[in-house]
């Protein structure tokens, strides 16, 4: 009925009809497809969508991109890299298609704020997940330092821990910003788009793999090439390539150095010689000097006993000082072949360290690689004419410049001292120091008693500057019986010497004191009191007067010289005859000890 209404109304044939009715359905297929392209393009104009964009024009800080939505979008000039580029492209008519994120569909001014960078950055991570995996290795540019690492570009940016940038610890890691890096992905977090790498496990990989060919090839007396990786006090540690090896500080040179970094840097690229190595602990010993001649070859014809060289003090000991000849090669000076006449202590008071010095060779050992030296041999000997020079009896002036206990140095010469010992100061007075005469620096003349030029010995004497009043003198003033007044000088365990002329001394015996036994002298007399006394003997041959108080005692009562009481006393003749009897068994013992 519809059919023939239409044909009615249209004035059509059926045949048209069909056709009319076909044509009008085709028509509402084209209108449905377009409603449903028009629905998919308003469902991708959503925030966080990517679309594509052409660019149309530059206005102001901002490119305005075509992206087929009711209004034009905009991104901010500064996103372009290329944005010359675009000027020129816009100028030219040329078509400049890009993606671009929809940032906001309409912001506070009702623009579609765009970015180009946001898109990229998609692109990109969706591009990197495509191509790479965990542990695959990856090469990029470190742009910036972030907190705990820094940010590498591969295509988008990824973060590379301080702790994984090298095998050893990092300073800053801003210093590795800018630079090409290696590394391997250790971490891909798809949901938060996030990649950690690690160039410290490619390293570590890479070094196991060069430790393992390095073992099963290494060999003695080889040269390798490494880099100086550590320095410390006892030598630094080469890096060969996969294992470190130690270069001790006495393989680094033939001759003395104090501390490794007098011979390499950290860093430095240098040739060493395999010494020695341990498979099982994986310990390498390398060797610097092995790769030069040993100097200690030739020694013995260079440095033949006797020749004479010059050098530099390159260390002191207690014992001397070591002389450096050549590099590599050094000898011992010891502190007795340091001077002819000073008796040095320490080879401080002769040398310091960089001084040059002339030496002799005494002696050398080329295995031990040790060679004696002398310092004093390169100089004459002041002892060797000393005799001539200073014959016994030949009065000299000189000056104190030492003294001990036993006597004084006086300065002949530079380099000659005599010894004037107490015994030979004085021909009569006791002298139990030096310092009862002299003092350091006195200007004295003295006599030459002896010369030991073997032993390096000159002994002075001053008293023999005079005759020896034992042999003139007195013997002839003092005789036994004889009174004689003096003053105590000094009290000892077995008595007291009592000056009884001037430089003079007798001995008291305590025996010589009282009739009565006594313990100790100070219960009779006192260091200064004034006594009269008996001579009892004179020995010239030993130099030596007796004394006794006793012996003018009466009645067993010494009487001080210093008394000066007059009394009158009535002697019996019993009395007189006792104290004769006395006298006289003391002068005969006195004279039986002069005998």
């Amino acid at each position: 009925m519809g059919k023939r209404f239409n044909t009615l109304n249209l004035g059509i044939g059926d045949k048209d009809l069909d056709t009319a009715v076909a044509e009008c359905m085709k028509d509402l297929d084209n209108q449905e497809a377009l409603v449903g392209e028009l629905t998919q393009s308003v469902s991708d104009f959503t925030q966080g969508a990517i679309l594509k964009g052409k660019v149309v024009r530059i206005a102001g800080d901002d490119v305005v991109v075509d992206i087929g939505y009711k209004s034009e979008g905009f991104i901010d000039k500064a996103e372009f890299d290329n944005l010359a580029d675009i000027e020129q492209a816009l100028v030219d008519g040329t078509e400049i298609g890009l993606e671009v994120y929809l940032d906001q569909i309409e912001d506070a001014s009702g623009l579609v704020v765009l970015s180009k960078k946001k898109a990229d950055r998609i692109r990109g991570w969706e591009r990197v997940m495509e191509t790479y995996q965990v542990n695959d290795v990856v090469k990029g540019r470190a742009t910036r330092k972030i907190k705990g690492g820094l940010l590498v570009d591969i295509g988008v940016p990824v973060f590379l821990p301080a702790s994984q940038i090298d095998i050893r610890r990092v300073g800053d890691p801003q210093d590795w910003v800018g630079k090409e890096l290696e590394c391997k992905i250790i971490k891909i977090d798809n949901d938060r788009r996030n990649i950690v790498l690690s160039r410290r496990k490619l390293l570590e990989d890479e070094r196991d793999r060069m430790k393992k060919d390095l073992l099963s090839n290494i060999q003695k007396g080889e040269v390798r090439r490494g880099i100086v990786k550590n320095i410390t006090d006892f030598g630094a540690f080469i890096d060969l390539g996969g294992i470190d090896g130690l270069l001790h500080i006495t393989d680094m040179s033939w001759g003395r150095i104090q501390h490794p970094s007098e011979v390499l840097k950290v860093d430095q690229t240098v040739e060493v010689k395999v010494l020695d190595y341990d498979l099982d602990r994986e310990r390498i010993s390398l060797g610097l000097k092995q790769l030069t001649p040993n100097p200690w070859t030739q020694v013995a014809e260079k440095y033949p006993v006797g020749t004479r060289h010059k050098g530099e003090v390159v260390n002191i000991m207690p014992y001397g000082a070591f002389v450096k000849l050549e590099d590599g090669i050094e000898g011992l000076v010891h502190v007795s072949e340091m001077s002819w006449t000073r008796n040095i202590q320490h080879p401080s008071e002769v040398v310091s360290l960089q001084l040059p010095v002339e030496v002799v060779v005494l002696d050398v050992n080329q295995d031990k690689q040790e060679i004696s030296l002398g310092m004093k041999q390169a100089e004459e000997n002041p002892w060797t004419n000393v005799e001539e020079k200073y014959p016994a009896g030949t009065r000299i002036k000189g000056k104190v410049r030492n003294m001990t206990t036993y006597g004084a140095f006086v300065e002949l010469e530079d380099g000659i001292d005599g010894l004037l010992h107490v015994s030979d100061m004085s021909w009569t007075k006791k002298i139990t120091h030096p310092s009862a005469m002299l003092k350091k620096g006195d200007e004295l003349e003295a006599v030459v008693l002896s010369v030991d030029k073997e032993r390096k010995r000159v002994a002075l004497g001053l008293k023999q500057l005079s005759e020896d009043p034992w042999e003139t003198d007195i013997p002839s003033r003092f005789q036994p019986g004889q009174k004689v007044k003096g003053a105590v000088t000094k009290l000892t365990s077995f008595g007291a010497f009592v000056e009884i002329a001037e430089d003079l001394e007798g001995l008291l015996h305590i025996s010589e004191m009282s009739d009565g036994k006594i313990e100790k002298p100070e219960e009779i007399v006192q260091p200064g009191q004034t006594l009269e006394l008996k001579i009892l003997n004179v020995d010239a041959s030993e130099r030596k007067i007796g004394l006794s108080l006793k012996a003018m005692s009466f009645d067993g009562i010494p009487i001080p010289a210093e008394q000066n009481v007059s009394v009158k006393v009535e002697i019996p003749e019993s009395a007189k005859a006792s104290v004769a009897a006395k006298e006289e068994a003391a002068q005969g013992e006195a004279a039986k000890d002069s005998e």
